[in-house]
């Protein structure tokens, strides 16, 4: 009897540390809510590389994390809720944007604060949006002869 009440209480704590694990992972990946934090709204043309969880950033630092994209089925645009910590307040004219840790690196959201002396209140909505630039694009006009340093011919003399 005491070998069956062994493997159950050690059954007991492997599941209560798993238990625990999958709780810390979760808030690690941003998937718990935090309670100190409100939720502000963007819509972005592209997120590409975007998704639930990605970091917030201001400054290089984390402030952050993405809660939700949808795609707008009236304006075809990519609706984003950030959730920013409460002592995180961005002016009105603040702008949002995706930017990427480099060619290889992932994509993460900025925030780049304005100079108004109003601040957004949670819910509100940022105005000013940036999507993400693709990289393939832009190597494809460069290679294309678009980006090219050819000069312009020059105009005959008079």
């Amino acid at each position: 009897m005491s070998e069956n009440r062994t493997e159950v209480l050690t059954g007991a704590a492997v599941l209560a540390v798993a238990i625990g694990f999958f709780v810390w992972a979760g808030q690690g990946v941003g998937l718990g809510r935090e309670t100190d934090s409100y939720e502000l709204r963007a819509s972005f043309r592209s997120v590409e590389g975007v998704t639930v969880g990605t970091d917030v950033r201001l400054a290089g630092v984390k402030v952050g994390t993405v809660t939700s994209l949808a795609l707008n089925p009236h304006t075809f645009f990519a609706d984003a809720t950030v959730s920013l910590k409460n002592n995180v307040s961005l002016p009105t004219d603040s702008a949002i944007l995706v930017s990427s840790e480099g060619l290889l690196g992932g994509a993460f959201v900025e925030l780049q604060p304005g100079g108004n002396l109003e601040n957004l209140a949670p819910g509100d909505e940022i105005e000013d949006t940036q999507g993400a630039v693709s990289v393939i694009s832009l190597m494809m006009k460069f290679v294309d002869g678009s980006g090219s340093s050819t000069p312009a011919p020059a105009e005959p003399p008079q």
